[in-house]
């Protein structure tokens, strides 16, 4: 674990006047906002703005920022809770450590809100409630705030040793709202790639006090720290105990999908997503699984059920709209092609910079320019798509993009003399592991001749590595490591280059020239490592399921 000091730790005294706070409440109710409203007012608020739907809510705070936020649990018109709302909200970071949230629940819902208030919730206020109630978790909340100010500051500064420091020395002094900072702590070790001593620091919360996202943290530091199976074992065990723990069916999800268990990681999304049937992200791993799988029905009315919650979200992961415009093709829809290309188009202009709208922008172009039979046009943009592949941001999704575009100008009688060295070089750079070679074949099962191609790439793969390491048997380090080095040059697989990083430093006094070698190896991994080649279901923006933002 991270060095402990026994010093007290000296924090300024709690500041938690109102005054100067802006508010956000969001309630269906004309006659609670305007009760929320006054109270809010008579302790000195100001800015406090309203809002009665969810997604007047999301604008708001995508647009703005908030101090304080007043939620109400239960809205009858989007089969969406309040605590739904804040699930999403945390995950797409919309809402800062400063902000402080509070649930108004009547007693009906206390237990839902009381698990939540658990794990990710400043308070909650139960109906019917006085100025004072209110005025009180509101100062208490705000109190917290400044009491963990010191980590707080060091997180904003991405100064997270100190942070997670601070963390640990309360935790380990049981300081004030200790809990609470072991969990930050947590998360801080989580990113600093430390994931024996998150791991180690979960159980001891657990031990100490059995909390349903102190097991999940488990799990992420063994998922995370390369243990799908051990996490897998530890989820089984929290979903059994806390079945309505709906952050365990995500990581549950994403383990599975890391073990190649498609079929299982598909209904474990769905579980999820049934729990929390307005969900942009969870109806989006839904839909984007079913795709893969050949489910089309699924996915369509999963993803279109996403984009009509809010295209225009910071939620909303344009994946969805490359994906939807496949099936569009496929249907021979051209009008359903031009809505997907219409909507990436309007999020390009929003992110000129970004490289990976600006490859789906072309993907979706490319089968609008194959629906009006312009060949040529499709011939010379696919080949400017695939010298793309070679750059070093273009990640996995991308892959599986490409792929399923060339599977799809097959099928439909598209001769391209160069799509199998096309998808030959992909695979090659992409398939890292059993799974991740799966994903990919799945995208081009329609065509055999192309699945065969990218499990091959796979079985080359593990011969480049199994010659090499043979290299080291018969005592040679060095060729191991030259040989690593050449195949991982040509392949840009992130596989052979990490395999090649632990050569080296497992061998580093028996190898020629290894500072050379090691600055050669460090640069081709910050490049082709350094983006994800594992599997995956989108972008990975946002936090984590079962972990807390780090920044506002």
């Amino acid at each position: 674990m991270l060095p402990l000091t026994t010093k007290p730790v000296e924090l300024q005294a709690p500041d938690s006047d109102l005054r100067s706070c802006k508010a956000l409440i969001i309630d269906a109710n004309q006659t609670s906002r305007s009760i929320l409203r006054s109270m809010l007012a008579d302790l000195g608020l100001s800015g406090i703005i309203q809002a009665s739907k969810m997604a007047e809510a999301r604008r708001a705070l995508e647009t703005r920022a908030f101090d304080v936020v007043l939620c109400d649990y239960h809205f009858d018109d989007c089969g969406m809770t309040g605590s739904d709302l804040l699930d999403d909200l945390r995950r797409a970071q919309l809402l800062p450590y400063s902000t402080v949230f509070v649930m108004v629940t009547s007693e009906a819902s206390y237990v839902k809100v009381a698990e939540a208030a658990e794990s990710a919730l400043d308070c909650y206020l139960l109906k019917p409630h006085t100025a004072n109630a209110l005025a009180q978790r509101l100062h208490l909340a705000r109190h917290r705030k400044v009491v963990l100010g010191p980590i707080f500051e060091a997180i904003e500064a991405e100064d997270f040793e100190t942070a997670a420091k601070l963390c640990l020395i309360r935790f380990q002094q049981r300081g004030e709202y200790w809990i609470y900072a072991a969990r930050i702590g947590g998360e801080l070790l989580l990113r600093l790639s430390r994931f024996d001593e998150a791991r180690q620091l979960f159980q001891a919360i657990d031990q100490t006090r059995a909390l349903p996202w102190a097991r999940l943290g488990i799990a992420r530091s063994q998922l995370d720290g390369g243990q799908p199976q051990p996490a897998r074992n530890t989820l089984e065990s929290l979903i059994a105990d806390n079945p309505s723990f709906i952050d365990a069916y995500d990581v549950m999800g994403r383990a599975q999908l890391q073990t190649g268990q498609f079929e299982e990681a598909l209904q474990t999304y769905k579980q999820a997503a049934e729990a929390t049937p307005a969900s942009i992200a969870r109806l989006q791993k839904v839909g984007m699984l079913a795709f893969y799988l050949g489910q089309n029905d699924e996915a369509t009315r999963t993803l279109e059920r996403a984009a009509s919650l809010g295209v225009s979200s910071k939620m909303f992961d344009f994946q969805s709209l490359v994906l939807l415009a496949q099936i569009r093709f496929d249907e021979k829809d051209p009008k359903g092609v031009q809505r997907c290309m219409s909507n990436i188009a309007h999020a390009c202009e929003k992110m000129p910079d970004s490289g990976r709208l600006r490859r789906m922008h072309s993907l979706i172009h490319v089968l609008e320019l194959m629906l009006q039979r312009q060949v040529g046009d499709v011939m010379h943009n696919v080949k400017t798509m695939v010298l793309d592949a070679q750059q070093p941001d273009f990640d996995f999704e991308a892959a599986g993009n490409v792929l399923s575009l060339l599977l799809r100008l097959r099928m439909n009688e598209l001769q391209l003399p160069e799509a199998d060295e096309w998808i030959d070089k992909i695979a090659l750079r992409f398939c890292t592991s059993k799974a991740s070679t799966d994903m990919l074949a799945m995208t081009v099962r329609q065509y055999q001749p192309y699945a065969d191609m990218v499990q091959q790439a796979y079985k080359t793969i593990l011969e480049m590595a199994e010659k090499a390491l043979g290299h080291v048997r018969a005592g040679d380090p060095t060729a191991a490591l030259k040989a690593l080095v050449m195949h991982g040059a040509q392949t840009k697989n992130a596989k052979l280059l990490d395999l090649a990083d632990m050569l080296l430093t497992r061998h580093r006094h028996d190898i020629a020239d290894a500072e050379g070698m090691g600055d050669m190896l460090q640069d081709m991994r910050s490049k082709f490592c350094r983006f994800s080649t594992h599997v995956q279901l989108g972008a990975s923006a946002g936090r984590d399921a079962g972990g807390l933002k780090l920044r506002a």
